[in-house]
This record gives C-alpha cells, structure tokens and sequence, in this order.
C-alpha cells in the first residue's frame, strides 16, 4: 500500500467512528457542551523516572541541536511558556524550555518536561497565541505522560523485567538501551497515537484559553501547517511528529464552544521583536543527524523488492491476541500494535517501508476495530463504502478491481472487496483485499496487500488468517 494511502488507511478508524457518533450528536443537540477531561494513562514508569529519562533525553538532544543563547529571545518564550504551566492541568513537572537553531517548523517535550522549540517555528507562527497553542499541545503531552505510557505498552515484557532487575545504574535510557528498548534512537518518546494527539489538541486548547491566548488560534496553525504539508513541504515536518487524528479542526472548534466567554489578552506584544531576532539568527551550526527528534522521516519512495523468500508466508502458524480478537499466522511474519492499540500489523520483516507515520505497507496485512458510539449502528454496506472512499481519496491511483462481495467471519456477515493501486516497490502494481465485518459492537475490518504478481501465491494464507479469526463475545 502507497505511503499516501497507508497514512489514510490508519485514520480510517476514527473517520469511521465519526460517521457513527453523528446521530447521537443529533441527540444531543440541546444539551450544553462540556469540557473534555483527560488522565494519564498505563505506565510502568514512575513521574520521577519520567523526569529522569526527559533529562537523559535532553542532554542527547542538545548534543545534536545548536541551543540559541539569546536572553531577550529566551525571556519571552519562558513568558508564554509560564502563563501556560500555571495552569492545573500541566501538572507540576520541572519544565524547561529552549530555543534550538533549526528551520523546520516543529517543537517536542519529552518526558518530565523538557521541550525544544524550533526557531522555524517561531518564523512560521503568525502570532503569540500560535505559539502558545503549539508549547500547550506539547505541554499537554507531558502532563498525560503519553511519551513512557506509549513505550509502556509497545514493550508489556521487556520493560517489567528491566525495571524489576535494577536496570538503572548507567542512566535509565542507557539500561533500557541495554535491555533491547531503545528509546531515543528510533523517536519512540515522540511518536503519538492519535488518540494522544486529540488529547493534546483539546487539553492544549483549554490551557492556552486559561492562559488567556485565543484558542481559536490552535486549530488556524494546524490548517496551516497541514496545508504546506500537502504541498509536500518538509519544512512543515511537525505534521509528521503530530499527525492529524481526524477533524482536528473542528474537534478543537467543538471544545471551544463549551468554554466560558472571556477576553484573551494574553499577548505580550513581543512576538514580532522575537521573529525579528530570529531572523537575524546566523544559519545553524549543527544539524539533527537521521532518526533524532525533531527530524522529518525518511522518504518512502518507491524501493527494490526484497526477494520473495523474505516475504512469502511460512506454513507454520502460530496465534496472536488483540483484545477484540484473535488471529493465526504465519510464524515467519511479525506482529505490531499500533500505539493507541486500535490496530494490529502482521507481515513479514521486509514487508513494511519507511518508520513512523510515513511508513507505508507494501506486503503484509493490518487489522483494526472501530466501536459504535452511543449505541448507533452502521451497516456493513455503509462502512465499506466509506473506507474505499476514503482509500481513493487519500490514493489517487486506487481503483476497484472486484465489487465487494458477501462473506462470513466467525459466523458475522462481512464483505470482501479487491482493490488495487501502485506499489511502493519499484516496478509493481499492488493488490489489496479490503475485509470489513459487522459485530454487534462495531466495525472490524483489515486490509491484506502484496505485489499483483504475487497475490495469487499469497492469497491462500491470506484466506487461512482470515478462516483463524476469531472474536471475543460477551
């Protein structure tokens, strides 16, 4: 599956999830908006140990970046940030807060509280308030603890037994490193599941709103920042750091509307004077190397395709569980949750390009569940008309090779519909079946992608899985 399309397909559950709240909206219409509250998730790892991994992260990072020693520059940005972790909800991490020399537009907080700014994001906000949005979404991210609640869960084995054995002594990230758990390395702190980043959004909003900043302002920067990213623009690789969960516009709008009337007069009145320093800034000396925070992913253009051997599907399979289900598979392929726990990748080793949110499916199959909200149902012609809508609109060259057809998972009628589009692999076309089930608690569905010229040889596994499948029933 194309990057592009890879990228729309893992926003699908939520777009589905939408569609399926917006009858009980209706319902709800005259009742008055409410503030969302958040927590802090599942952890393994203590606040102090937050606190300790974000300074171990920090003194890397510096190492990396060039920290821009301007006292006028550094005073007004500690203001902003000060209004903001006044707030009760920013908890009472030791925040830090530096200016680092690099063009792009973006900024990160790690765990405990240290967060760098770019200077190309100060050049692209248009104002105070956008700046105080972004360092309030980042805030936010620490306050939810979503950086360690995030590896706690991608490592549910290995980090119990570091923690348990003593693993410290080195430095937290060093004994995490030598227990197999790199962490800074591979952005593991910094990459969000979009449930993590809607939180971040309306948490966000709340405290630059209390702050006194406009929090209009934190839905106009990100329109911006994904219109130049749709122009291909890495300069705006925030986008990439901070995907969009879906509406985040108008997620942001809906909170505001539950917010008391106020005036914002937050602003300092300095921000022009501090995008002027900036510019006056000579070009950074260091540069972030590949893989360090801050840095847009790698391309996921077209690559070679590794030789069949190292894709194709064993006929040994083994089982894996993700809540709403379960699954066999070859034991030749691997499996990944996503981070939010809403999806389960299994594919061979090869068989993913590119890291993070650009990383685009090539050979291999995903699984999700999207739940019904508010008791509203959707039928399984409905929501497989709109993850093919939504996979052509995110893949222009996708096209419907088979109309979708009824079957049977697990004794729930489903529907399989054959798709095909250009593959990531040089010189291929690419086939993807799309499977969609309708469960008395929602929509499963998952897509199953190879080369056109291999389908044929992996169907067969595909169709086994799929035979495997079985759901969790109450």
């Amino acid at each position: 599956m194309t990057g592009g399309s890879f990228i729309v397909l893992r926003k699908l559950s939520l777009l589905v999830m939408i569609a399926c709240s917006v009858l009980a909206a209706d319902k709800k219409a005259g009742s008055a908006p409410k503030l969302k509250t958040f927590k802090p998730g599942f952890n393994f790892f203590s606040v102090e140990q937050d606190v300790q991994m974000g300074k171990e992260a920090a003194a890397q990072v510096e190492k990396q970046f060039e920290v821009i020693n301007n006292p006028e520059l550094n005073a007004f940005v500690q203001g902003v940030a000060n209004k903001i972790i006044a707030q009760p909800q920013a908890g009472k991490f030791p925040y830090t807060f530096k200016v680092v020399g690099d063009t792009s537009i973006n900024a990160f907080a790690l765990p405990g509280g240290a967060m760098f700014i770019h200077t190309g994001l100060i050049t692209a906000a248009d104002s105070e308030a956008q700046l105080a949005a972004v360092m309030a979404h980042e805030i936010t991210h620490v306050a939810l603890r979503h950086g360690t609640h995030q590896v706690s869960k991608a490592n549910l084995i290995q980090i119990p037994a570091a923690l348990a054995g003593g693993m410290l002594g080195g430095g937290l990230l060093g004994s995490l490193e030598q227990a197999g758990i790199g962490l800074l390395a591979n952005g593991a702190l910094l990459k969000f599941s979009r449930d993590a980043e809607t939180q971040a959004d309306l948490m966000g909003a709340q405290m630059m709103a209390q702050a006194g900043y406009n929090p209009i302002e934190m839905a106009r920067f990100f329109e911006k920042l994904e219109a130049e990213s749709g122009k291909g623009n890495w300069a705006s690789n925030m986008m990439s750091d901070h995907p969009n969960p879906g509406n985040r516009v108008k997620n942001v709008e809906n909170e505001i509307m539950a917010m008391p009337q106020k005036n914002y007069t937050a602003d300092t009145g300095g921000f022009l004077r501090a995008k002027a320093i900036v510019k006056a800034l000579p070009p950074p000396k260091k540069r972030v190397s590949a893989g360090q925070p801050g840095q847009p992913p790698p391309s996921t253009g077209k690559v070679q395709m590794p030789s069949l051997n190292e894709l194709r599907p064993s006929n040994n399979y083994k089982t894996a569980q993700n809540g709403a289900f379960s699954i066999s598979y070859p034991d030749n392929w691997q499996t990944q949750a996503d981070q939010s726990g809403g999806s389960l990748t299994i594919a061979p080793a090869k068989g993913s390009i590119g890291q993070g949110q650009q990383m685009a499916l090539a050979y291999g199959s995903q699984f999700n569940f999207t739940p019904f909200q508010n008791g509203q149902q959707m039928t399984i012609q409905q929501a497989t008309q709109s993850l093919v809508q939504n996979l052509q609109q995110g893949d222009s060259n996708m096209t419907i090779a088979q109309n979708s057809q009824q079957t049977q998972v697990d004794g729930y009628q489903g529907m399989m519909t054959m798709l095909t589009t250009g593959s990531p692999y040089q010189g291929q076309q690419e086939s993807d079946m799309l499977l969609t089930v309708a469960l008395p608690q929602g929509i499963f569905w998952a897509v199953f992608v190879a080369p056109s010229n291999d389908m044929s040889n992996v169907q067969p596994a595909f169709q086994r899985m799929i035979q495997s499948i079985k759901f969790a029933r109450n």
